[in-house]
């Protein structure tokens, strides 16, 4: 190949003529790549400017813009957070339908009450699809699916079961019965409050709260729970498509779904992470740890770490119980548990503070997050698991502290405090002498004279002299 082939790389030859001659390895190589390149180069220009493009074909001009959205896992803070942002988005972006896809146990009233708020507030229709097969809608998500302008499942799905529960850990727990028909009453009026104006069963409905009922696809479509029943998201918008849907206010509008472009709304990496941090199980573990290394930094200055673990976990420990519906009560359990374990290890209780301890930060972890709706709170294995090493640990280290205070110090002039020595230099009463300790002759007196060649132990310290007595007068009072 003659490096003609290339201008430049023909230009560079041109200056210098010995070169081209001899054409040796490394310009023929030099010559390639350029071409290589060139090649590539143009190539690319072909496909991407004469061949159409998959973003140019996604960016057909389309008649509607639906933003698709994920509701998976226990309605939470950070969850409800995600689909108002959602929401949000979709009104900015002039949307034509909102699509939540769900997938949920439940969760804590509170989240559930912000998601349903901003669906009945969207200026953008939202359907709510429980989907895929084998998801349900339950509890909370019972509430949200009824709220929505479109409510849709997927064969092989149900919901309902929305009965209220106080849970304490992942357990249900008997409550007075006044208190039980308050919760259950008010459960019933939210619920009637939307279920009515968007066309649905309010007398079905309120049997998922009174009786826990559950319901098919197929039992909610023929009691009027739900709108439709699709195979897919490309079949729910199929049948969306031309439909005359009545918004919460009244309006009446028709959706044109004829070439719809599909938006997917993404949880955040900062949304991803905070929602493991509240999760009740990961709270109550950044609060345990928190406490354990800020405690281990104040007992043992200077080991650095467990303080800066320590504050960094109770910093992601008090966000989330800022989030949370934290009991209080519940906190200060978990501190008189703390207080225990300390005692335990200053007191001989034969076990009985230590017990007390693990009992009280037991019951610390279950009453610590507040669920009118369901279970929600920290799992009992999880709260036996953080439980017990805390509590070894805590008495561990406080037991170090207190036996530490009984070591003899092993630096400085302190160290010399109860040794002895030997007198080189006779001790005269109230004169002084010398003493020979640790290989050193150090100034003695002594309250009484001591011959040369005799012990003594040192009681006081004063500058560079040492006070000391005779180890015999000492054994003979003893």
């Amino acid at each position: 190949m003659s490096p003609r082939t290339n201008p430049v790389v023909a230009a560079s030859f041109t200056r210098h003529p010995g070169l081209a001659l001899r054409a040796n390895p490394i310009n023929r190589l030099l010559a390639i790549s350029a071409q290589l390149c060139a090649s590539t180069l143009a190539f690319l220009f072909l496909v991407l400017f004469l061949f159409p493009s998959p973003t140019a074909a996604e960016d057909r001009p389309s008649t509607s813009t639906v933003l698709e959205l994920k509701l998976d896992g226990e309605v939470e803070p950070i969850l409800a957070t995600y689909i108002e942002e959602g929401l949000a988005d979709a009104a900015r972006r002039n949307a034509t339908l909102v699509v939540i896809t769900m997938d949920t146990p439940g969760g804590l009233s509170d989240s559930m009450r912000d998601i349903i708020q901003h669906i009945l507030t969207s200026p953008v229709p939202v359907t709510v699809y429980v989907s895929p097969t084998g998801a349900r809608g339950a509890s909370a998500g019972f509430f949200i699916l009824l709220s929505a302008d479109i409510a849709a499942m997927a064969p092989g799905t149900h919901t309902g079961a929305a009965s209220p529960l106080i849970g304490v850990g992942a357990y249900p727990v008997a409550i007075d019965e006044t208190l039980r028909k308050k919760i259950t009453n008010d459960a019933m009026a939210f619920l009637r409050s939307f279920a009515e104006k968007r066309g649905r069963n309010p007398a079905l409905a309120e049997t998922a709260v009174t009786d826990a009922k559950a319901f098919t696809e197929r039992e909610a479509l023929d009691g009027k729970l739900i709108d439709l029943v699709a195979f897919s998201e490309e079949d729910l918008l199929r049948q969306l498509n031309g439909r005359e849907i009545t918004r919460f206010d009244g309006r009446k509008i028709k959706l044109g779904l004829s070439n719809p472009s599909r938006v997917e709304f993404q949880l955040s990496g900062r949304q991803k992470f905070l929602a493991r941090i509240v999760a009740p199980d990961m709270f109550f573990l950044l609060l345990i740890v928190g406490v354990l290394g800020m405690y281990t930094e104040f007992t043992h200055p200077g080991m650095v770490a467990p303080g800066v673990v320590g504050g960094i976990c109770l910093v992601l420990a008090l966000y989330a119980m800022h989030i949370l519906p934290v009991n209080i009560a519940g906190v200060f359990l978990i501190l008189l548990a703390l207080a225990l374990f300390i005692l335990e290890a200053k007191y001989t209780s034969h076990g009985v503070l230590l017990a007390g301890g693990i009992v009280s930060m037991l019951l610390g972890a279950m009453f610590l997050i507040r669920s009118p709706l369901t279970s929600g709170g920290v799992s009992l294995g999880m709260a036996i698991a953080v439980t017990l090493p805390f509590a070894v640990l805590t008495v561990f280290l406080m037991r170090l502290v207190l036996r530490s205070r009984k070591w003899k110090s092993a630096t400085g002039r302190e160290e010399m405090l109860g040794e002895q020595g030997i007198v080189v230099a006779p001790i005269a009463g109230g004169a002084e002498g010398m003493i020979r300790i640790h290989g050193e002759l150090w100034r003695a007196v002594a309250a009484q004279p001591v011959a040369e060649g005799k012990p003594v132990r040192v009681l006081k310290i004063e500058g560079l002299k040492l006070y000391v007595e005779p180890i015999e007068a000492t054994a003979s009072a003893s």
